[in-house]
């Protein structure tokens, strides 16, 4: 029995927006990291649903670099893209962009890969579709995240 048919990343493309509050916000006036994890795994999680057209669940995180801090009243914007389709697993690349609203200046403050499994209706790991790479630079991607999740895997400890 044939697989799923192939889906180009652009199909499940996410681009969010999430204005940070006071109560997003430490005692220095910048977004809580975990705050802004939180929206990552959000933008990340539909960009795999989307993929998979199925419920999926965060089973990693890795490379997650703070690169600057995000101010109270600016905005938060997210453009999540799945990198690669493994057997069951997607991995979603997630970049986060502090806008302020005066300017309309961007900034990249975070970035990072998470991995998603995609859940059948048994909630058991279930087959996703591959991934149609449209250009050399999504076959590229794809290549580095097979080389991540090939190191991920290996610093696993034994089952």
């Amino acid at each position: 029995m044939p697989g799923p048919s192939p889906k180009p990343a652009s199909e499940s493309r996410v681009e969010m927006t999430e204005l940070v509050m006071p109560t997003d916000a430490n005692n220095l006036g910048s977004a809580f990291g975990g705050r802004i994890v939180q929206w990552m795994d959000l933008a990340g999680a539909v960009a795999a649903r989307r993929h998979a057209r199925m419920p999926v669940v965060t089973v990693a995180m890795d490379q997650l670099t703070f690169l600057a801090p995000m101010r109270v009243g600016h905005v938060a914007l997210l453009r999540a893209r799945v990198n690669a389709a493994f057997e069951s697993s997607m991995e979603v690349e997630v970049e986060v962009l502090d806008e302020d609203p005066d300017t309309g200046a961007r900034r990249r403050t975070c970035d990072g890969y998470l991995t998603f499994v995609a859940l059948g209706p048994d909630r058991r790991p279930a087959p996703v579709p591959p991934l149609a790479l449209e250009s050399e630079q999504e076959r590229q991607r794809e290549r580095e995240a097979h080389a991540r999740r090939a190191r991920r895997l290996e610093g696993r400890p034994p089952r």
